[in-house]
């Protein structure tokens, strides 16, 4: 009878423990976005620093800037960049973040090097390999619906 209990247990177990497909999934939208079974992959983190360029010329580093935020739009473009944003004043030097659509550090510096403040050193980037939702780049269609002015 002990026997019989413990084999009962253990198939409770294992039939709590299965994991069943969820009944929203869609195949066509999942291979699209690269996701894996639980609708995720691999991006890059890049969390942007104030560099050590310390110039005082205002043209120059307002136009390294406008640069850095064309060239944001030029990777959104590319499908490369999902995320961006500024991080608030902080005691750390972090200045935004980015996370890249490409699975491994190596993919990314090439994306960064084309960041005209990066390149001056106005900014520095810290790169992390980052296991996230698939469906993040689902919002971006919405930016442009809820973005009142342009940069």
């Amino acid at each position: 009878m002990k026997l019989f209990f413990f084999l009962l247990f253990c198939s409770g177990l294992l039939s709590a423990s299965a994991q069943s497909t969820n009944p929203l999934y869609d195949s066509t939208l999942a291979r699209k976005l690269n996701a894996d079974d639980y609708g995720m992959k691999m991006y890059v983190l890049v969390l942007l620093k104030t560099g050590d360029n310390k110039s005082t010329d205002k043209a120059y580093k307002d136009s390294c800037f406008a640069g850095h935020m064309k060239n944001m739009g030029w990777l959104v473009e590319l499908n490369k960049l999902t995320v961006a944003g500024p991080i608030g004043k902080n005691d750390n030097d972090l200045r935004g973040i980015f996370i890249l659509n490409v699975p491994t550090i190596e993919e990314a510096k090439p994306l960064l090097d084309t960041d005209p403040a990066i390149k001056a050193r106005f900014l520095s980037a810290e790169l992390y390999p980052w296991y996230g939702s698939a469906a993040l780049s689902e919002y971006l269609p919405a930016v442009d619906k809820v973005r009142k002015k342009n940069f």
